[in-house]
């Protein structure tokens, strides 16, 4: 453990003007408030919060930073507050010290819900300032370097876990890879303890037998680039554990399949060396195609540039080889930090970088505790391609994005607004992954929204979260908009009319804040129409009850201009279309249901629970159910829907029903603009020679 004056010492060593009073009183603070306190290892408490700040004078971050380290866990696991450390070392720390630590102290909380919601803090305060994010980074790596002295294997491999899902990924998005490689190789140990002591005997093993082949690598690198006149430092090491077995994991292998285990790292004087130092590689050795990356013109989203490259050295030997600048290497392994160091002026980088921008919409979007480490997960875990707009601006997407991906990544309302797409000038469907190099046209129309059925294709966080924060509010909306007519046609079964203060007053003796609040709740069947009737003229609904004279509905409800699936649900067990006659089923919770008036399952309700319903003047657009029984021959299904085809009618789905040796018979999903077209539908199948039965079910 740092004693204080090494502490102090290694502060001065780069910050000599630092205030070393403050320093040794949040030492000595730290000390006394942990006091007694044991760590699991059996060593002082306060232990740990010196090592953390150890770890923050190693990248020579600024004394706010160092001090925010030694006081990061007074507040959680001692008797002190924010208060008391605001006074006695300044806002700025103990705006840091609030925002690393955790929520630990609230009950009522489910575990996925405390981990979520210290989550959200954690990454908002990051935003605000990202030394919470260096600060925490350091707290987990020593954290993980005494993992194992903790009892509790549950446990250990619970940290383990959200070490490898959370902070190993965040300290990679922000480039510290020297922290991210320790972390992962201490989280592997503990989740796949075999794994890990298979791996690490391999290596020993190879270690012993090939002796000093890394070294002579090494120097056969460096004498080639030296012999023509690129001046640079090379040295090789193994790959660790973990990234073995992930590649094994990856390209399902076994370990002796793994070929390229050593990689080499070339650092030069310049950039114009790093094409030159490649170029001599590539001409020295064979080139495996295929593993060349150039992220000096195309750097990660977290600034690292480098080249990379594979070669075949002697005996078929496949060695990695990453060429850089000394500067280069400098932020590749430090990453954010390299910016908080007092060399650099002590000059802040911009609070948000963009990643984490999208990250505080995820945050600001998710529901519930599930969704928001869902999407966190998705926003800092995920390897990355590149794709353009048309006029080349370049946005960094995880595998597997899609272009509504791409639309949110370039703007939010452009996401919003996306009808279609083109990738390289050709149209694609929304779902389709995109490659790298890929050039993105979002296709757009103002007067469109977000679908629910891109939740089904859309891979990234801030994607999600904006497509359900749209369809959400667009859900409440109508919902409302449902409510607002439920509630007027109530009021006009009152057996007194009542004048427009009503709604107001019926809000309040319900208990709701807002009027809209009110109307969603009716919407959604949360209120039976008695408790409305009661709110809105106190004593009516008794009165009505007493004499049994509970007035019929007057007028039918119009579900013109609200959206299926949202303000209402069209039943699936006769798929009622504009035309039909209809009537609704309040469902507590859920909504009004949509159902034809002959439909069978309405046989089983009570009259009084039905609403009169109707779809409104102009309303367009439903799926229509038929069944058609075809004979079992060549050429009748593609008959069958070339007469979809020429009704218009697009097919939603199609499965077959039953079959035997004279017929087939099919159900089939469509597209409908009203009654009307669907009858023109099943009266062309039923003249078509194809056809033998056709029915609408």
């Amino acid at each position: 453990m740092l004693r204080q004056y090494e502490l102090v010492e290694r502060v001065l060593a780069y910050a000599p003007d630092a205030d070393e009073a403050m320093l040794n009183r949040a030492y000595v603070y730290t000390v006394q408030k942990h006091g007694s306190q044991k760590r699991a290892s059996g060593d002082p408490y306060f232990s740990h919060p010196v090592e953390v700040a150890g770890l923050m004078t190693e990248l020579k971050l600024d004394i706010e930073t160092i001090i925010t380290a030694l006081l990061h866990d007074t507040v959680e696991d001692t008797l002190a507050t924010v208060d008391e450390i605001e006074k006695l070392f300044g806002p700025a720390v103990a705006r840091l010290v609030d925002g690393v630590t955790k929520l630990s102290k609230i009950e009522a909380m489910t575990e996925k819900e405390r981990a979520a919601e210290n989550l959200r803090k954690f990454l908002l305060a990051m935003s605000e300032d990202l030394r919470v994010l260096l600060v925490k980074l350091a707290d987990r790596l020593h954290n993980m370097r005494t993992l194992h002295f903790i009892k509790s294997e549950d446990k250990r491999r619970r940290i383990a876990k959200e070490t490898m899902e959370i902070y190993a990924p965040l300290a990679e998005r922000v480039g510290m890879y020297e922290y991210m490689r320790e972390m992962q190789l201490l989280a592997f140990q503990q989740l796949e303890p075999e794994a890990y002591e298979t791996i690490t005997a391999r290596l020993s093993q190879i270690r012993e037998t090939d002796g000093g082949q890394v070294d002579e690598i090494a120097l056969a690198i460096s004498q080639t680039l030296t012999s023509m006149g690129v001046k640079c430092q090379v040295w090789g090491r193994e790959k660790h554990p973990y990234s073995i077995w992930r590649k094994m994991a990856e390209r399902h292998v076994s370990f002796d399949s793994i070929t390229d285990i050593m990689a080499f790292r070339v650092l030069v004087e310049n950039v114009e060396d790093c094409y030159r130092a490649i170029g001599l590689l590539h001409t020295t050795w064979q080139m495996i195609p295929g593993r060349f990356k150039d992220y000096i013109s195309t750097p990660k989203s977290n600034g690292y540039k480098s080249l990379h490259t594979s070669l075949i050295y002697e005996n078929s030997m496949r060695m990695e080889v990453q060429i850089r600048t000394w500067d280069m290497h400098e932020t590749n392994e430090y990453g954010l930090a390299a910016h908080w160091s007092y060399k650099q002026g002590g000059v802040a980088p911009d609070g948000q970088v963009g990643w984490l921008r999208d990250l505080i919409e995820v945050i600001d979007d998710s529901h519930d505790a599930e969704e928001l480490l869902e999407n966190t997960k998705m926003a800092i875990y995920q390897d990355r391609i590149f794709a353009f707009t048309p006029k080349g601006a370049l946005h960094q997407l995880p595998k597997g994005a899609t272009p509504i991906d791409f639309a949110y990544a370039v703007h939010t309302d452009l996401g919003s607004m996306a009808v279609g797409a083109k990738i390289n000038g050709r149209h694609v469907p929304m779902r389709t992954a995109l490659g790298n190099g890929d050039v993105v046209e979002i296709i757009k129309n103002r007067s469109a929204s977000p679908q629910l059925a891109w939740l089904g294709f859309a891979v990234t966080g801030k994607a999600r979260a904006a497509i359900r924060r749209a369809v959400r509010a667009k859900e409440r909306s109508e919902i409302a908009a449902i409510g607002a007519d439920l509630f007027d046609e109530l009021v006009e079964r009152l057996p007194t009319k009542v004048g427009k203060k009503a709604r107001g007053e019926a809000v309040k003796r319900l208990g709701f804040k807002t009027e809209e609040e009110m109307l969603v709740a009716i919407g959604s069947a949360k209120l039976d129409d008695a408790a409305v009737m009661e709110a809105v003229l106190p004593g009516s609904a008794k009165t009505l009850a007493e004499t049994d004279q509970w007035p019929k509905q007057e007028r039918a409800i119009s579900i013109k201009g609200l959206t299926p699936g949202l303000a209402f649900h069209l039943a699936e067990c006769c798929h009622p279309v504009p035309g039909d006659r209809i009537v609704g089923v309040k469902k507590p919770g859920v909504g009004v249901e949509v159902h034809s008036i002959s439909c069978d399952v309405l046989a089983s309700g009570q009259d009084s629970d039905w609403l009169d319903l109707s779809w409104g003047a102009r309303t367009t657009g439903a799926i229509g159910r038929v069944r058609c029984v075809l004979y079992n021959r060549p050429g009748t299904l593609a008959e069958v829907t070339g007469i979809f085809a020429s009704t218009k009618a697009n097919i939603v789905s199609l499965k077959m029903a039953s079959r035997d040796e004279l017929f087939g018979t099919y159900e089939v999903d469509l597209d409908v603009a009203d009654l009307a077209h669907l009858t023109r539908i099943v009266s062309s199948l039923r003249a078509s020679g194809s056809v033998a039965q056709a029915e609408r079910l």
